[in-house]
């Protein structure tokens, strides 16, 4: 079978990539288990566009490769990879988002009373959401302490001093948790960065998810999300910048990625 046994359960392999066979709850759990002994880690949630990417030869394949071998966890945000794993006979247990995450693990780190740092979101003065989203969360998970919170500048990334001072922040703050909302692969990169510095923290690349929190974005309905279908409700919202990566590349991956699945099951 297509899938291998590790620390923390069952895995399946969709697209040459390991997954984690989880529900969000079972992350929550484990990232809680995992603080009271003092270990960090890294969750990687990839939807079909990262698993392509993943696969593509060069530069960009063989980074995105490295996020993957660094995650700790790896969960499927999209439902054409729980597809592929039940066409092929090892089914995930459900779609596990950074944006659904970002609620699960707040609630659950708030009953342990920890402590998380929000970096993402469109910058100050005219909308910070970093701080917007750390009080929604604060409001809604009792217990939950906000350790700080961060919206930087559009491209903050190219000024060395800049970079160096958004991270001084993060490291500062000592959280339990750190969201990084500022899209892929950027938010991977400041994690990579982040990680040798906070060695027993956990973070979460979570994309627009701090947009949603902040209230910021609006996500898709839920019937929307449960159907496969919110890359089209994003792409109505964005067709400028999404319509190339989504029709051109991704759907036609996806579905070379099922008939795949469907294949390796017969086999």
């Amino acid at each position: 079978m297509s899938f291998a046994g590790t620390v923390y359960g069952r895995r399946v392999r969709i697209g040459g990539e390991w997954f984690d066979a989880v529900t969000e709850e079972t992350v929550a759990d484990r990232v809680l288990t995992a603080l009271a002994e003092g270990k960090g880690g890294r969750i990687v949630t990839p939807n079909v566009d990262i698993l392509r990417l993943a696969s593509a030869h060069g530069r960009i394949g063989a980074e995105v490769r490295g996020f993957l071998s660094d995650a700790t966890l790896i969960v499927a945000d999209g439902m054409p990879l729980v597809w592929a794993s039940r066409l092929a006979g090892t089914p995930l247990p459900e779609r596990v988002t950074g944006s659904g995450l970002i609620w699960t693990l707040s609630a659950a780190l708030g009953r342990a009373r920890k402590s998380v740092y929000v970096l993402g979101g469109a910058p100050a003065p005219m909308y910070d959401g970093a701080e917007r989203a750390a009080a929604a969360l604060a409001a809604s998970c009792p217990g939950l302490q906000i350790a700080g919170h961060h919206a930087p500048d559009f491209g903050f990334e190219h000024d060395p001093d800049t970079y160096a001072n958004v991270l001084d922040k993060v490291i500062d703050a000592e959280p339990d948790f750190v969201y990084v909302g500022i899209g892929f692969p950027k938010q991977e990169r400041v994690i990579s960065d982040l990680r040798p510095e906070l060695p027993e923290a956990w973070f979460l690349g979570c994309g627009a998810a701090v947009g949603f929190v902040a209230g910021q974005q609006r996500r898709a309905p839920f019937w929307m999300q449960r159907s496969g279908l919110e890359w089209a409700h994003r792409l109505a919202k964005e067709p400028g910048r999404l319509a190339g990566r989504y029709l051109a590349h991704d759907a036609p991956y996806a579905m070379k990625l099922l008939a795949s699945a469907a294949v390796q099951k017969r086999r």
